[in-house]
């Protein structure tokens, strides 16, 4: 790998950018996308009252804040292509980081400031709260149930409504809310949330406020950005010279599809690259079954099979042929989608999974499978299951989950789930028989009862239970 020099600095005045986006979450993803965005247009000299707030809400966000701050908000970009191009930036849209444990009245007033227009947020799937057998927000969740009743919330949830009251008592309209996470209609779920929360908390004056007043533009967001780590610290330092204690490194490809819908104004994304629609769901569906369904596919198999990094487990011929075919059941469950070819956006998938200098997990994309699989894979085999076809490789795909999750527990371990306790409690009732799970969580719904789902899954359980770790390796 070969790259220039990068300036310590971002080639702009930071001075002269003032906060116009609040974010919250930041991490990684957020890094290497949204920010960015916004970095490519102040490299233009534009979007400069469009500076980023990040905010943490996590004890453990104290870290990112504290790091950011040393480095006076800025950090090193490494996108590596799978050739071995390398494309290095210090990006600088972020201005400042609050930490909400520590100060949650600096995070509400900043979120009450006129110049704030728009919240954005990458907080996991997990982080929406939604119910698995309602799929609506979950008032029962004894955290929502406490914030409800606190003067100083800790919630997300309870963060936005705060900072929307103090707006709507002040006469301040109301900043748009935008989704950065892979859920179906993220920002219709986000809405549903907060007016949940509104009407728990007893304000109903406020619920029917967010429901009449604030928007929440749907989104789909697309990079391949794994976690930081020593090897990455090393690359930075002795590629490019740089010392940088928490560097993000992705691969090449971004997309971001938004539907424009922001009342108090916008940065200029479209001159970014970002793509401006009236409609995301052919855009959103597509990406979460094809690119989330196939993470999840290899995942649980790839793990099985004694694999760390994800060009390791693309390099499996049994982790291939099962993402191959789970791609076959996906691609007939998402319509056409506008300028773009599915042939060839599946064939770009493929070699983006292959990249070698990207050092993804396997372990990042089996977490929180009880969020991901309903989310990303199980709507494909529920799809073909209403138009009266089988899906195998989905039901195989999940029998790797179990087996997995199976392995862990008698192990002595635990899944890297945030339900981990419910897994272990399912994986108990049904005497550590992976084949067992099926029955035991509500998330594969009418999939329980269909025959021919049952009987792959159950295969796929018998087959993978044999395979000894290390065996792809």
């Amino acid at each position: 790998m070969v790259a220039a020099v990068v300036p310590n600095v971002p080639p702009y005045d930071r001075e002269d950018i003032t906060p116009g986006i609040m974010h919250i979450g930041v991490g990684n993803f957020h890094r290497s996308h949204q920010a960015m965005y916004l970095d490519r247009l102040l490299r233009r000299g534009i979007a400069m009252d469009w500076g980023i707030v990040g905010v943490g809400l996590l004890p453990g966000d104290a870290r990112m804040g504290a790091v950011l701050r040393e480095q006076a908000f800025t950090y090193t970009l490494v996108e590596l292509a799978g050739d071995g191009g390398v494309t290095a930036t210090r990006i600088g849209s972020i201005i400042d980081h609050l930490h909400a444990p520590s100060d949650p009245i600096a995070v509400l007033e900043s979120l009450a400031s006129p110049a704030i227009r728009i919240v954005s947020l990458t907080i996991t799937e997990g982080g929406y709260n939604t119910s698995e057998a309602t799929g609506e927000f979950d008032g029962t969740d004894p955290e929502v149930l406490a914030d409800a009743r606190r003067v100083t919330p800790r919630t997300v949830f309870g963060m936005l409504a705060a900072g929307l009251r103090r707006r709507r008592e002040r006469g301040i309209a109301p900043f748009t809310v935008v989704s950065c996470d892979n859920i179906v209609g993220n920002g219709d779920v986000t809405r549903r949330a907060l007016v949940a929360f509104a009407r728990l908390a007893h304000d109903d004056g406020l619920a029917e406020w967010i429901e009449g007043e604030v928007a929440f533009p749907n989104s789909m967001v697309d990079r391949i950005t794994p976690v930081t780590g020593d090897a990455e610290r090393a690359l930075v330092r002795d590629l490019l010279g740089i010392e940088d204690a928490w560097p993000v490194v992705c691969e090449p490809f971004a997309q971001w599809v938004i539907e424009d819908d922001f009342p108090l104004g916008r940065p200029a994304w479209e001159e970014a690259g970002v793509q401006l629609v009236d409609d995301v769901a052919p855009f959103e569906r597509m990406k979460l079954r094809l690119l989330n369904g196939s993470h999840q596919a290899m995942a649980y198999l790839g793990l099985l099979r004694g694999h760390t990094f994800v060009n390791e487990a693309m390099g499996d011929p049994a982790v291939v042929e099962l993402v191959e075919h789970y791609l076959d059941e996906a691609a007939g469950t998402v319509p056409p989608v506008a300028g773009i070819d599915l042939a060839a956006y599946r064939m770009r998938l493929m070699e983006r999974f292959g990249n070698a200098n990207i050092r993804d997990t396997v372990e990042r994309l089996a977490t929180d499978a009880t969020d991901r699989i309903p989310t990303f894979l199980l709507p494909v085999a529920q799809d073909r299951l209403r138009a009266g076809l089988a899906s195998p490789a989905t039901a195989r795909a999940a029998a790797a989950w179990a087996v997995h999750s199976v392995r862990a527990v008698r192990s002595g371990g635990a899944p890297n789930d945030r339900r981990a306790d419910r897994i272990a409690a399912a994986v108990a009732e049904s005497g550590a028989d992976a084949a067992g799970l099926l029955a035991r969580c509500e998330w594969f719904g009418a999939l329980r009862d269909d025959a021919a789902f049952v009987e792959a899954f159950e295969q796929g359980v018998r087959e993978f239970a044999t395979i000894d770790p290390g065996a792809g390796g």
